[in-house]
């Protein structure tokens, strides 16, 4: 293994702890940022409240173990037999990484091992390619609606029994 694949796959995704408040807000307000002159205003997952969710035990986050950076974020909450991926985030300066696919395996490995058998997520109908990524993994368009002041598309994917 070289150097560099060695660098990429030595991350760990572990639950956010109350110190990780600000770096996961750091980490998100910089992924989301270039989306703010598209849609108008700030996506929602740039106001969230992450102490709060943090302390609620939804927010995970994806580092190096002998590293304080947050390079991604993932944000998971239980409905009703399903489980919604609430956001999914990779600091700008670590994109294109695989970290992003490297979260929603982890959600969907979440989600099997808590019962469920259907991941569930949203985005913002102009994130274009956040859509065509989904759809790549195997997400498919369910709805599209005004969601809390956004036009979102719903999508969701079926999981098989591990």
């Amino acid at each position: 293994m070289s150097e560099d694949e060695t660098l990429e796959t030595d991350r760990e995704i572990r639950l956010a702890r109350p110190e990780d408040s600000t770096a996961v807000r750091s980490c998100v307000r910089a992924a989301y940022a270039q989306y703010v002159s598209w849609i108008g205003r700030e996506p929602a997952p740039m106001s969230a409240d992450y102490v709060e969710l943090i302390s609620r035990g939804l927010v995970y986050v994806l580092q190096a173990p002998s590293d304080e950076d947050v390079l991604g974020v993932l944000v998971l909450r239980a409905g009703a037999n399903v489980l919604w991926i609430e956001n999914v985030a990779v600091h700008p300066q670590h994109q294109r990484r695989g970290y992003g696919r490297r979260l929603m395996q982890f959600a969907e490995h979440e989600a099997r091992a808590a019962g469920f058998g259907e991941l569930r997520l949203y985005t913002n109908e102009l994130m274009v390619e956040n859509i065509s990524i989904y759809t790549h993994l195997g997400y498919v368009e369910f709805d599209r609606r005004l969601d809390d002041g956004f036009l979102r598309v719903f999508m969701r994917k079926e999981l098989a029994p591990s």
